[in-house]
């Protein structure tokens, strides 16, 4: 009985670590939604040293640069698109031991350029994860991929 109760309360904190999913993403006036005072965001339209990241530039067209980030998307582990437009790619990111949830964003404004935002849902500090998750998916973007890529967890 005493098991059943700690497998039922860890559970009911996974489950609690994905937060529920922000109502003002987007874009807003050709504008992602501004980081919080908190340092677990990054966005590249962000004007503070805290928050601020370079976007994503690429060659050839936009659909092609959307085709392209949807792969390495695809090859990153706990990564899932949740919503897709003509210019905007939104995405989830799942921790692997608490089941925390961030959200990605890639907005296609014009050409040659992906502004990018991805956020903590709780918390004060993520330590750095979300910047490491934007490089490392800026790695991928800007390399090659082999004909058998392998799984990736950021």
């Amino acid at each position: 009985m005493k098991r059943l109760f700690f497998m039922m309360i860890g559970c009911m904190m996974i489950i609690s670590c994905a937060g529920t999913r922000p109502d003002n993403l987007g874009v807003t006036n050709g504008r992602l939604t501004d980081c919080p005072s908190s340092p677990n965001c990054v966005c590249s339209q962000a004007t503070d040293k805290d928050h601020a990241i370079a976007p994503i530039i690429y060659n050839g067209s936009r659909q092609d640069a959307i085709n392209r980030l949807k792969t390495d998307v695809s090859i990153c582990s706990k990564m899932t698109i949740v919503e897709e437009k003509e210019d905007y790619l939104r995405i989830e990111c799942t921790s692997a031991i608490m089941g925390y949830v961030d959200d990605v964003e890639f907005y296609f404004p014009e050409k040659n350029v992906i502004e990018v935002r991805s956020a903590s849902r709780l918390g004060y500090s993520d330590l750095g994860v979300n910047r490491k998750r934007v490089e490392h998916i800026r790695e991928l973007f800007n390399k090659d991929l082999s004909p058998t890529p392998k799984k990736l967890n950021p």
